[in-house]
């Protein structure tokens, strides 16, 4: 690939420099010869979209055609790195395309029988065998596993968690012993004291926190991605729960206080991540609107434009614009610290090291 040129005011710090891209990687010193593709605004490192199902449709898995579509939508939304989160498909194929957002991947969803959507994750019948499903989706993934941590339990009528904590011990246990992290989906309270006493990695939605699970996020230091936008869909949820009152209930009530309830993790020092949940009810390409609903629950603007650059790209491995980095760069004619709807529309996408838009 032909080496490129950017100069322009870099974020976070602030400072105008010029970058040259080369194979893939930023430098800081001269090449001759680069083609200059931006000569002035704004550079931010490629977003990223922490929560994301590259790979789900509505009623579970597409095929891979439809994946690829959807990593367009994301690329061209700014998203150059997605933690996929939990996929029923195998998106390999997908990480050797050069024009598509970076993927790691957290394997399946781990879940109970019909304690989770049907045809999404893998249902292990018994319980006490989750430390192997564990080591199974280690070995699958990119150094994630997802678990469903709680669900609506239909004998109870409300959510309840899945897992016995000794279980979660050992399976976490498991993971970090092969270099994993686990994150967990949870809405309600009930699940979190186990997960968080586990050593559970990340918190997905957290909409059930309380002070003392705040304060337990903090002293393990987990961070939250709450996928504010995919929690605006709660009332929906509730609404179709007719059969189960005391459910319905608890997803309208996590739902009221969601916004005081993840302003609370903030203000508390829990980290937070942006992750849109897009690939069932949420449709590709939200980032933006998930980097919004950061900034009204608390976060100032370059706070939730962090949230979704830089620090969640270190978050899960990967750096900002500094030398050597990775060659992904996301150009704007005004300051996005300023306007945040200055994020939809990049005057220049560049990933490893080209120019896709």
């Amino acid at each position: 690939m032909a080496p490129l040129h950017l100069h322009g005011v870099v974020l976070p710090d602030g400072e105008e420099r010029d970058l040259w891209l080369v194979d893939g990687r930023i430098t800081h010193e001269p090449v001759a010869g680069a083609e200059t593709v931006v000569r002035s605004g704004y550079l931010l490192p490629g977003l990223v979209d922490a929560h994301c199902h590259i790979g789900i449709g509505p009623t579970g898995g597409v095929d891979i055609d439809t994946a690829e579509r959807q990593a367009l939508t994301e690329r061209d939304a700014g998203v150059l790195l997605v933690r996929d989160c939990g996929v029923p498909i195998d998106t390999r194929p997908l990480q050797g395309r050069s024009d598509l957002p970076r993927i790691v991947r957290a394997g399946r969803h781990l879940a109970r029988p019909k304690r989770y959507m049907r045809g999404f994750g893998v249902d292990i019948e018994n319980p006490d065998a989750l430390p192997e499903f564990v080591a199974e989706q280690v070995a699958y993934g990119d150094g994630w596993v997802k678990l469903v941590g709680d669900w609506i339990d239909r004998e109870v009528g409300d959510l309840a968690p899945l897992w016995p904590d000794d279980v979660l011990d050992q399976a976490i246990k498991v993971a970090h012993e092969g270099g994993a992290r686990v994150t967990a989906h949870v809405f309600g309270e009930a699940a979190l004291p186990g997960l968080l006493a586990a050593g559970i990695d990340c918190i997905e939605h957290g909409t059930g926190l309380t002070e003392e699970t705040i304060a337990e996020m903090v002293r393990r230091d987990v961070p939250l991605v709450p996928t504010l936008i995919n929690i605006a869909n709660f009332p929906d949820i509730a609404a179709q729960a007719a059969k189960y009152p005391d459910y319905a209930a608890h997803m309208l009530d996590l739902h009221a206080r969601c916004d005081d309830t993840i302003r609370a993790a903030h203000d508390a020092g829990v980290r937070l991540y942006t992750g849109t949940d897009a690939g069932s009810v949420v449709q590709h390409g939200r980032i933006v609107d998930e980097i919004e609903a950061l900034h009204r629950v608390g976060l100032t603007p370059e706070q939730a434009i962090g949230a979704a650059s830089w620090h969640a790209r270190e978050w899960l491995g990967y750096s900002g614009l500094v030398d050597g980095a990775e060659a992904d760069v996301l150009a704007f004619d005004s300051d996005p610290r300023d306007n945040l709807a200055v994020l939809r529309d990049p005057s220049a996408i560049v990933l490893r090291g080209v120019v896709v838009r």
